[in-house]
C-alpha cells in the first residue's frame, strides 16, 4: 500500500507560480509511475502530467504543456508539479498519483491517490 501526501496548494494570483509537492510512504515508490490530475467543481478529474518511474519520460496534457513541469526526486520519494502563468481557470484540487504498471493519462490506470491539495488562483 502506497500512501500519499500533497502539499504546496495555496491562493495566488493570475499570472503567478506555485510548486505542489507529493511524498509517498514507501521506497518502493521509485518502481511507481507518478501522476498528477486535478479537479474543479462540477467538472471530471483532468490528467495533468505523469512521469515515468526512472523519471526518463514525461507527459504533459495540452491545457498545461509549457507552463507546468514535472519532476521527481527519487531519494526523496517526493514528485513535482511546478506551475507557472497560472490563471483562474487553473483553479482546482489538485491530486497526485500512483501506478506500478507504467505511465497512463486516465483516472483508471492509478491505484493510489492523495487527499488533494486546493489551488486557488485570482484574477
Amino acid at each position: 500500500q502506497v500512501q500519499l501526501v500533497e502539499s504546496g496548494g495555496g491562493l495566488v494570483q493570475a499570472g503567478g507560480s506555485l510548486r505542489l509537492s507529493c511524498a509517498a510512504s514507501q521506497r518502493t515508490f521509485r518502481r511507481y509511475a507518478m501522476a498528477w490530475f486535478r479537479q474543479a467543481p462540477g467538472k471530471e478529474r483532468e490528467f495533468l502530467s505523469a512521469i515515468s518511474w526512472s523519471g526518463g519520460s514525461t507527459y504533459y496534457a495540452d491545457s498545461v504543456k509549457g507552463r507546468f513541469t514535472i519532476s521527481r526526486d527519487i531519494a526523496k520519494n517526493t514528485v513535482y508539479l511546478q506551475m507557472n502563468s497560472l490563471n483562474p481557470e487553473d483553479t482546482a484540487v489538485y491530486y497526485c498519483a500512483a501506478n506500478g504498471r507504467g505511465v497512463g493519462t486516465s483516472t483508471m490506470d492509478y491505484d493510489y491517490w492523495g487527499q488533494g491539495t486546493q489551488v486557488t488562483v485570482s484574477s
